[in-house]
């Protein structure tokens, strides 16, 4: 009999958080967590440097991560230093993945980096004016952006 899927936001991670030991290091081994799916991300693609980010275009294949330990993954992302911002990208679920999102919106969290700030190795530009939340949150709404398992 399989385990019952934890509570929780489902998380697209297409880094570091894609190894299982890391994840459990990252959550201290006392969350509860589960790889639900693999995933792709439409809309963006994965940009490398000090950290991998994500730009305007293309795709990039991830996990699907649930859990109930978003803070701890806010921390180890950099979130409350600027690093990362965690920003909700629509899911495109075919019905595949148990448990569903951590609400009625129908979102993934994603995690997007600060290119000036992780020094990655190519030019990438959000469009528009205002901080990075902002830009990002109105290139995913106006453009074919999602989540969709694979």
């Amino acid at each position: 009999m399989a385990e019952p899927e934890p509570p929780g936001v489902l998380v697209f991670v297409y880094g570091t958080l894609t190894d299982p030991a890391r994840v459990a290091d990252v959550l201290d081994g006392t969350r509860e967590w589960s790889f639900v799916a693999d995933a792709t991300l439409r809309g963006l693609h994965r940009v490398d440097g000090q950290y991998p980010t994500l730009a305007p275009g293309g795709r990039v294949d991830g996990r699907l991560l649930q859990t109930d330990a978003v803070a701890a993954l806010d921390a180890y992302e950099g979130v409350d230093r600027g690093l990362y911002l965690r920003a909700p990208v629509p899911f495109a679920d075919d019905g595949t993945v148990d448990g569903g999102t951590d609400d009625e919106s129908d979102a993934v969290a994603v995690y997007v980096g600060d290119p000036e700030r992780l020094g990655v190795d190519e030019a990438v530009a959000w469009p528009g004016a205002g901080d990075l939340g902002r830009r990002v949150g109105r290139y995913v709404a106006a453009n074919d952006v999602a989540v969709e398992p694979r």
